[in-house]
């Protein structure tokens, strides 16, 4: 079925940007908090990232086999592949997110760097969506001498 192994590597490509986003998320946060750069304060953004973060260390804490892992190794199985190499996308996606370890160490990994990503978002909270009004709000009331 070579829908599948289509499918398949676009369950790859997907994977990997989800992982660029949690890790560039967070090298784009730390470096724009330093730098002053307004958008890494976006509510929208910052809560996002950590939700996405958040999901992964509970997943690895709780044991759970990835989602996205589970349904690309189901496509594979589908579309005949017993050895991954899949299409070149595909494959290079492969090897840029997944990398051999023990599970231990993967536990340990993930739950530093959601740490680290709840830490900045305390640290460096975002501009909530609700007070950004108020404050507008103050700074075009003219003030009474």
């Amino acid at each position: 079925m070579p829908w599948a192994r289509i499918l398949a590597d676009l369950v790859v490509v997907f994977h990997a940007c989800f992982v660029a986003f949690v890790v560039f998320g967070m090298v784009a946060i730390v470096v724009g908090l330093v730098l002053g750069w307004s958008w890494v304060r976006n509510f929208w953004f910052r809560s996002l990232h950590l939700a996405a973060i958040a999901v992964v260390t509970a997943q690895t804490l709780a044991g759970m086999m990835c989602p996205l892992t589970i349904l690309e190794n189901q496509l594979r199985r589908q579309a005949g592949q017993q050895t991954y190499p899949g299409a070149f996308i595909g494959y290079w996606a492969h090897h840029l997110i997944f990398f051999e370890a023990e599970p231990w160490v993967f536990n340990v990994a993930y739950t530093l760097f959601g740490l680290a990503v709840a830490g900045a978002f305390l640290l460096g909270p975002p501009r909530w969506p609700w007070r950004q009004t108020v404050a507008t709000n103050q700074e075009t009331t003219p003030h009474a001498p």
